[in-house]
């Protein structure tokens, strides 16, 4: 006889990623606040500090997002690195190879992230997973309950 179980029971392997919402969120915030820090303490129109700063954001939000919040977390960060972070604060500008350059960045440190995220979490798994079945019931090295 067939038993159908539903795949979602027990404790996942896998921890489930952020919602693309809640990413984007602290998006949104974190790089209106990274932005806003190094206006304030370093000066504008310092770009490359800016970028690397957004950089690290993006990664770090890769972390707990999916692959398909990268876009829009990097878009996001790039808003505010070329609306706040150069010379004249508040507009928006298009220099094709500046802004492409920054765009390709965010997008690869986010991408990273998520990349990265996603490995350790499988080989983790794979971890836990295989200790589990290597030692059984019987060869954990107590007696079990059942005997």
């Amino acid at each position: 006889m067939v038993e159908w179980v539903s795949l979602r029971t027990g404790a996942r392997p896998v921890p489930e990623p952020a919602s693309t919402a809640l990413v984007w969120s602290a998006a949104f915030a974190g790089s209106l606040l990274l932005v806003a820090a190094v206006n304030a303490l370093i000066g504008p129109g310092r770009p490359a500090l800016a970028l690397a700063v957004l950089s690290l954001l993006a990664s770090l939000l890769g972390w707990c997002a999916r692959f398909a919040a990268a876009p829009g977390t990097a878009l996001l960060c790039w808003l505010f690195l070329n609306g706040f972070a150069i010379p004249p604060a508040g507009t928006l500008s298009w220099s094709i190879q500046r802004d492409t350059f920054w765009l390709t960045c965010l997008l690869t440190a986010a991408l990273t992230g998520t990349t990265l995220a996603r490995l350790g979490h499988a080989r983790a798994a794979y971890r836990r997973l295989a200790v589990g079945r290597a030692t059984g019931p019987g060869e954990s090295g107590g007696e079990s309950r059942w005997e």
